[in-house]
């Protein structure tokens, strides 16, 4: 991927305020769509040096990924890999897919933006977001109970996980 052609098609869509399009032409660029994709939607803007990303509808029903309209104020691959967590809910709440547990829905989540199982294309983020989104799917582990089917389903992956935070470390 291109990421300096990447850049400049943003700062086009950035300039003329079409933050909306510019996030469709992301995930259509890293091959991050999907069927159950409803579109994207504005959400507040949390701070100039923090945002949030949600996929927001139903189980089984279409969704919509709400993004702050600074989002392309922030590092490309830390965006890139926001926008890979939420179309993954997406994913997870497709009708046939669908994962009813938040807490194995965040943790596969966070997972992927480690290790890139599922969108391959999508870049590394740096190693301090790393140790973070480690930690975040930790804590999702944990939330699934101790010694619990989930918890056994996602053994060896914790461990990955573990392991690579202890590698940052």
């Amino acid at each position: 991927m291109n990421f300096e052609q990447i850049n400049l098609h943003l700062n086009a869509y950035k300039e003329h305020d079409q933050i909306l399009d510019a996030a469709k032409y992301l995930i259509s660029s890293f091959g991050l769509e999907h069927d159950n994709f409803a579109g994207f939607g504005f959400r507040e803007e949390l701070s100039p040096n923090s945002m949030l990303l949600t996929a927001e509808g139903a189980l089984g029903q279409a969704q919509r990924v709400m993004i702050p309209k600074n989002l392309f104020d922030f590092d490309l691959n830390l965006v890139l890999n926001m926008l890979a967590h939420e179309m993954l809910h997406v994913r997870q709440k497709a009708p046939g897919n669908i994962i009813e547990d938040k807490n194995e829905r965040e943790f596969q989540a966070y997972y992927e933006m480690l290790f890139h199982k599922v969108f391959p294309q999508v870049p590394e983020v740096s190693d301090f977001h790393k140790k973070f989104f480690g930690n975040k799917a930790l804590e999702y582990y944990r939330r699934m109970g101790e010694g619990s089917e989930l918890q056994r389903k996602y053994a060896e992956q914790k461990t990955e996980v573990e392991q690579l935070i202890d590698e940052l470390s």
